[in-house]
């Protein structure tokens, strides 16, 4: 079994318990939410409307809603108050860097930074459960 068969699977046992089934119109959202990258709700609809013109914008809404609950994607705020959205499943931890000019994300890793964090939490007896760093200023574009 794949990832996205995995994740498919993972969510269709999600919506069971809450009484629901993955109609064709959920698959459809769920495979263009699990797209790499970052995405905001408009642009799910538009993709998952290219794959089916039926699909509404209620049920893209309530469908992003529910897969932020079953941890299939993350919720993130990148400034200016508007959400974006990405794979949480199967993939492993980044931070971003947001252009504030531009608006570009720029996903990295830096076990040096984990490691400063887990030691500032370990001095202050703190479990860290998750987290999120985000660094804004302005790409090579923009600077």
């Amino acid at each position: 079994m794949n990832m996205i068969q995995e994740i498919e699977s993972s969510f269709s046992g999600f919506l069971e318990k809450k009484d629901l089934k993955l109609t064709s119109q959920r698959r459809t959202i769920l495979h263009q939410a699990l797209r790499d990258g970052h995405f905001s709700a408009e642009m799910l609809l538009d993709f998952s409307k290219k794959q089916d013109p039926t699909i509404s914008k209620a049920t893209v809404y309530r469908t992003l809603a529910l897969l932020k609950e079953s941890k299939i994607l993350e919720e993130q705020d990148f400034g200016d108050g508007k959400k974006f959205y990405e794979r949480s499943q199967g993939r492993k931890h980044h931070d971003h860097l947001i252009c504030i000019k531009c608006g570009k994300i720029i996903e990295f890793e830096n076990e040096a930074i984990e490691r400063l964090q887990d030691a500032e939490a370990k001095k202050h007896q703190f479990k860290i459960v998750y987290h999120s760093l985000k660094l804004f200023g302005f790409c090579k574009d923009c600077a």
